[in-house]
């Protein structure tokens, strides 16, 4: 159990923001170790593709193995008050470029060597010592976020969203008390402290400090608390409604589909091959082809052979998904 003592201060500049960074590293780390979300299935070969970049390879260098539970928190600075997602990630993307040497070496050297259980990678080591550090991971970050996320993010934008403004209604009613004691069953609050039920034990004074707190999907159902910036607090938690009935399709990375494959799923009212498909919309052959297959594993689309061609439709249940991403 992980304690957080809090005052009136805390609770007053309480806020919440997503932390894109943190989303963008869970995804990675689900990449990285062949794994599969609970409900947004396999991160997809484009997210493994982007490993083969040194920078980005440089992030995964630094995130936790099993067994481990520290994170460097230069990593995920604390989300600004931007209300564009887009906004957020380049503002989180610029404090990590801006993060001072200092700041590393504490972080990245001296932390890890309290926390972890190996060495410190070689090509991170080099990277401090050479100061390139912060423009890297910058630059794995972005670069990461591009390739893998950037083109289905509408969908997680939507249920983060949501979350905020189920958070906000319970304010409304309960006060931020009432807010911080729902947030997760593994998160409590205690009138002047937040308890989070975690592997180890601490507890830590961040009277004063503002609050952000952060819901996750790419992160779901994982918490996490980031405290070593002074001044700033961030507690990562589950964001409500992801996990349910509607959303438990393997394969797909979000309850809703991002704008290229919402595009197919619209003019798939009537069956349609590929070229076809490709003349209609824009997208290379090869484009539409490589996301009606990730559709179809996702079971929001069938095909038929007709002659020489396959013919793809979407199914019931895409209609369903595609009616709930032109209402969000």
């Amino acid at each position: 159990m992980f304690t957080l003592r809090v005052d009136a201060e805390t609770v007053a500049r309480t806020r919440f923001s997503p932390s894109l960074a943190a989303e963008s590293l869970a995804w990675l780390k689900l990449a990285a170790s062949s794994g599969r979300h609970p409900v947004f299935g396999d991160p997809g070969p484009l997210a493994r593709g982007a490993l083969a970049h040194p920078d980005v390879a440089l992030l995964l260098d630094l995130l936790p193995r099993p067994g481990e539970v520290y994170t460097p928190d230069l990593l995920t600075p604390q989300p600004s008050t931007a209300t564009r997602h887009q906004d957020l990630l380049d503002e989180q993307i610029a404090r990590i470029e801006a993060t001072t040497q200092d700041d590393v070496e504490t972080q990245v050297l001296d932390y890890t060597q309290v926390h972890w259980t190996r060495p410190l990678p070689v090509p991170v080591r080099r990277s401090v010592e050479a100061g390139s550090m912060p423009r890297r991971l910058a630059n794995g970050l972005a670069r990461f976020w591009r390739e893998a996320l950037a083109e289905d993010w509408a969908g997680l934008h939507a249920v983060l969203d949501r979350d905020i403004t189920h958070r906000a209604k319970t304010i409304a009613r309960h006060g931020v008390g009432g807010v911080l004691a729902g947030l997760h069953p593994t998160i409590g609050w205690a009138g002047d402290a937040i308890t989070v039920v975690k592997p180890f034990d601490g507890e830590a004074d961040v009277s004063g400090r503002e609050l952000v707190l952060a819901p996750g999907v790419l992160s779901w159902p994982g918490t996490s608390i980031q405290i070593d910036v002074p001044g700033q607090v961030v507690l990562c938690y589950p964001a409500h409604g992801v996990g349910t009935a509607a959303d438990r399709q393997p394969g797909r990375l979000a309850p809703v589909v991002g704008a290229a494959r919402a595009a197919l799923l619209t003019d798939l009212e009537t069956a349609r091959s590929t070229a076809e498909l490709a003349a209609r919309t824009g997208y290379s052959p090869g484009t539409v082809s490589y996301h009606l297959s990730a559709l179809h594993r996702a079971g929001l689309v069938s095909k038929a052979r007709d002659g020489r061609y396959v013919l793809y439709q979407r199914t019931a249940q895409a209609v369903v998904l595609l009616e709930g991403a032109l209402s969000s």
